[in-house]
């Protein structure tokens, strides 16, 4: 009878063995070790980021110091590079398209995950869903020749004519501008809203609802009541992911929001954000300053990303914790 032989173990396996143990399973060592090190890696790119960036504007940050931010002046010629107006122009635009935006977007995703019939369903979450993979540059394309006329007139032309009063809708209705920008972003970022916040909806277990209407509760009261705020905080992370493509799009906003540098109270007025100014003088910017100052733009682009980001974090997380509170 011949002695069965067990096969040795390779030169590799040897080698892993001895550098991570020999535990239970050798996939249970090498994975979390493997998942920790693309985490890592994620992480190194964010700081590579932030350093890069920063080193690149630091001819502008020595010689205007951190006082640009405050300013109102743009200047190649003088060498003075404010930053405030593009600053405004990026919060004021992306308000516009959460404010237009957000009711759309969640008023859609409650009928596609609650109330559309089977036929329909389908094909409009596929619609929805193209509308966001279309590139910006064709959108800004569209709102060029068919936006802006329309917004000129007749929405521009009935705002100022019934509201002028109101230094929001004061001024001759140029077309392009803050409002022109803001609804071309809310166009955007609808579908984005609009998936995210269905699919969120549809994860809500069904006896939430159900048990609702065993009560005696409408459809309507069932989802207020019942379906919302369990996934309250899964929606506020959509529209979370939508304000950050709000804050970031160029080249739609570039094409429509008429590029002019200055603070004003009008959404009819040109105007300029952080990424459409950056965009639209870059190729053109020479010098260590005039390079540094737009570099330091997109540095205060990503400042602002990142800190709606941890505050929205921390919103949800508040929300989240009063939801199980509740429970």
């Amino acid at each position: 009878m011949e002695a069965t032989t067990t096969p040795k173990p390779s030169l590799v396996r040897r080698f892993i063995v001895r550098l991570v143990g020999r535990p239970a399973s050798l996939g249970d060592a090498i994975f979390p070790r493997l998942t920790l090190i693309f985490a890592l890696l994620l992480v190194s790119i964010l700081l590579a980021m932030i350093v890069v960036l920063s080193i690149d504007a630091m001819p502008a940050i020595r010689k205007l110091g951190f006082d640009s931010i405050g300013s109102s002046t743009w200047n190649p010629v003088t060498e003075e590079f404010g930053a405030l107006p593009a600053i405004y122009g990026t919060i004021l635009c992306t308000a516009i398209a959460l404010i237009l935006a957000v009711p759309i977007s969640l008023g859609a995703a409650i009928f596609l995950a609650k109330l559309a019939p089977k036929w329909i369903r389908g094909p409009a979450s596929f619609l929805i869903e193209m509308l966001a993979a279309i590139p910006s540059v064709i959108i800004g394309l569209w709102g060029i020749f068919v936006l802006v006329p329309f917004v000129r007139s007749p929405v521009e032309t009935w705002l100022g004519s019934n509201l002028g009063f109101l230094p929001l809708f004061d001024g001759p209705p140029f077309g392009v501008g803050f409002l022109a920008a803001g609804i071309i972003l809310a166009i955007m970022i609808i579908p984005i809203i609009t998936a995210t916040s269905r699919d969120i909806i549809r994860a809500v277990p069904d006896n939430q609802q159900e048990a609702m209407l065993a009560l005696g509760a409408t459809r309507w009261e069932a989802i207020k009541g019942a379906v919302l705020p369990y996934c309250r905080s899964g929606l506020l992370g959509a529209v979370i992911l939508g304000m950050g493509r709000a804050l970031g799009e160029t080249m739609a906003v570039t094409m429509v929001i008429g590029n002019a540098y200055g603070i004003t109270t009008s959404l009819f007025a040109p105007g300029n954000t952080i990424a459409s100014k950056i965009a639209s003088e870059f190729n053109e910017a020479s010098g260590d300053v005039y390079i540094g100052s737009l570099v330091e733009l997109a540095l205060i682009l990503l400042a602002i990303s990142l800190i709606v980001n941890v505050l929205a974090r921390f919103l949800v997380w508040r929300i989240s914790r009063g939801a199980k509170s509740q429970r």
